[in-house]
């Protein structure tokens, strides 16, 4: 037998937090969970469960510093290593946070909507919106075409959930995709950036399921 190294007890740790969380998850009475994370069309792409084999196109998107800077919690340089770990954790299927892969008709990765479950003072049913797309498809409107369709669809099964959100207060193109949904402001603060390395503005936001526009927002 092959003794276990770093890598694999790393592996194992990962894979361990997240039955764990799911399991308290579970046993939470006021968090209601939605159905597992599925597969969506919209007019023009298709979101799907992350895969293993998507760490060489995540690393290629986040490796670009114009994306990244825009994200709190993704360093740079950021490597396949980094994508794998990160794929590791969260394309178990443990936990019921939703972590959509992007793909525009070839089945490629160019993107990601998250949506986490965060209580907050807002309530225990809060979910956070996260999403990022690769540079070479932006001012496509595709962001907020993905961002629409999975919050449509994640309405279907949790009709009374809040969404929460946020921004660096200097990436105004995502700020726009979320006051065309309905997002509101609802506070500013601080939150440092691991890829500028530094703390950068941020807007904090919330949507409610009666301020969703899911018409409005499929138009690019």
């Amino acid at each position: 037998m092959v003794p276990a190294g770093p890598q694999d007890l790393d592996v194992v740790e990962k894979l361990g937090r997240n039955a764990m969380n799911a399991a308290l998850l579970q046993a939470t009475p006021s968090v209601v969970l939605p159905a597992p994370c599925p597969v969506i069309t919209s007019e023009r792409l298709m979101l799907r469960p992350h895969r293993l084999e998507d760490a060489t196109a995540i690393a290629d998107s986040l490796s670009d510093f114009k994306v990244a800077r825009m994200l709190a919690r993704i360093r740079q340089p950021y490597h396949r290593q980094d994508a794998l770990d990160w794929l590791v954790s969260h394309a178990s299927g443990a936990l019921p946070d939703w972590m959509l892969a992007i793909t525009a008709g070839d089945d490629r990765h160019i993107g990601l909507v998250s949506l986490e479950s965060r209580p907050t003072r807002f309530g225990s049913n809060t979910w956070r919106l996260g999403y990022w797309l690769n540079r070479n498809h932006w001012d496509r409107g595709y962001m907020t075409e993905a961002v629409a369709a999975t919050l449509e669809q994640f309405f279907r099964y949790l009709p009374d959930a809040t969404i929460s959100s946020g921004a660096f207060a200097d990436n105004l193109a995502s700020l726009n995709i979320q006051k065309k949904l309905g997002f509101r402001i609802v506070d500013a603060n601080q939150v440092f950036s691991l890829a500028r390395n530094r703390m950068v503005p941020h807007v904090e936001t919330l949507l409610v399921p009666e301020d969703f526009r899911p018409t409005a927002a499929i138009r690019p």
